[in-house]
């Protein structure tokens, strides 16, 4: 037996506010061989919880075989759910004990804690295709959002360098800017001269179809000149540009990065914007107007053709009609977007480069993304053009 007036083996801290202790603790009395009861007592509260929570797990569940809790003086759910747990533990050890002694006012708050669902009883569910699902949604958006928002960093900052060169033109390297002038532009005229008269082709053979239907073959001419002029020119061509040197773009800088050569450009006190960037965006920018030319006049050249041996349109007829029906300004309205599509393009493309780690799987993984990216912001800025246009009435 204990002694009844031994010390208890936790005193919580005292309050400084008040003269009165504040004080739980716990013992273990009337040990033997089989064990002893377990004697909580004092004020078991939030105040208490911290100091009784280490004591409760420091205690050894074997060595108890009942629980009195008529010493208990003050009780709140924090040092009611302090004592469920440590009977829970005392139970799963094996021993079969009975919770004695509460006194009355405690038992209803008791009982409320008890059949509530404590954390630690709380069944561990996997995900449901439901929850997997707006969770990949939600990590989906936040993961554009981000991008977005370093995406427009990189704009600003290349507005920033784009101004810093007029001022300073001297920091524009001329033989860069040709070799890329060369590589976007030149090189990419016969994919884009063929992809544009395949175009034409298909274009006046459905409208043509169609619009026989009605006796009005002749208006086959109307619908190729503004559907390639306003549209299809410079929209395809950029789609071309940006599949061919968009993923050019980011696959070399991005192989520069692999190798640090990008780390050495900055040891060197140059800037990889300057060497690397601004002169690819800039040639872009250059070749796109020029290549959206010549896909306005290959694919118009591929829809007479197909006129003059579908509908009989002879070419001198053609012609004629294509004149009196498409405006000029339908021409600078497709030339008008190529500028902007290349410089979208470019940023992209270079941006996502930038972007690589040191693996051959990031280029990969960074130049299909490019592409996507690329296309993605170039048919959205060409259907606000659209609306900015049909708004204006241009």
């Amino acid at each position: 037996m204990s002694d009844a007036n031994a010390p208890p083996l936790l005193t919580a801290s005292r309050t400084p506010e008040t003269s009165r202790v504040r004080e739980g603790w716990l013992r273990l009395d009337d040990t033997d061989q089989q064990g002893g009861t377990l004697s909580f007592g004092g004020e078991w509260t939030l105040a208490t919880a911290t100091e009784l929570d280490g004591r409760t797990r420091a205690m050894d569940p074997q060595t108890v075989t009942a629980v009195d809790l008529s010493a208990i003086t003050r009780m709140d759910t924090a040092g009611a759910w302090l004592i469920h747990r440590t009977i829970a533990e005392i139970r799963g050890a094996g021993r079969e004990v009975v919770a004695t002694g509460l006194p009355e006012r405690f038992g209803s708050l008791f009982d409320d804690v008890g059949r509530a669902d404590l954390p630690d009883q709380l069944e561990e569910r996997g995900p449901t295709w439901l929850t997997d699902m707006v969770l990949r949604v939600g990590e989906a958006s936040f993961g554009l959002f981000r991008e977005g928002r370093r995406l427009l960093s990189f704009y600003g900052m290349l507005l920033v360098k784009g101004g810093r060169l007029v001022v300073q033109p001297h920091r524009l390297r001329l033989t860069s800017l040709v070799h890329h002038l060369e590589q976007t532009g030149l090189y990419a005229v016969p994919i884009v001269a063929l992809l544009s008269f395949l175009i034409g082709i298909v274009l006046a053979y459905q409208g043509a179809d169609q619009l026989r239907r009605f006796g009005a073959e002749l208006l086959t001419v109307n619908l190729l000149g503004l559907s390639i002029l306003r549209e299809l020119g410079a929209l395809m061509t950029a789609i071309i540009v940006a599949g061919r040197s968009g993923s050019a773009f980011t696959a070399q800088i991005g192989t520069m990065k692999v190798n640090q050569e990008v780390d050495a450009l900055e040891t060197l006190g140059l800037d990889p914007v300057d060497i690397l960037v601004l002169p690819r965006i800039l040639a872009l920018m250059v070749a796109l107007p020029a290549l959206t030319f010549l896909s306005d006049l290959v694919g118009i050249i591929g829809g007479g053709l197909m006129s003059w041996a579908v509908l009989d349109i002879p070419p001198d007829a053609f012609a004629r009609q294509f004149r009196e029906a498409v405006p000029i300004n339908h021409l600078w309205v497709g030339l008008m977007k190529a500028p902007v599509f290349a410089f979208i393009i470019g940023m992209v493309g270079c941006y996502e480069g930038l972007k690589v780690t040191g693996s051959a799987e990031s280029v990969g993984a960074q130049t299909t993304r490019a592409v996507v990216e690329a296309i993605f912001l170039v048919i959205v800025v060409d259907a606000g053009f659209s609306i900015l246009f049909s708004t204006v009435g241009i």
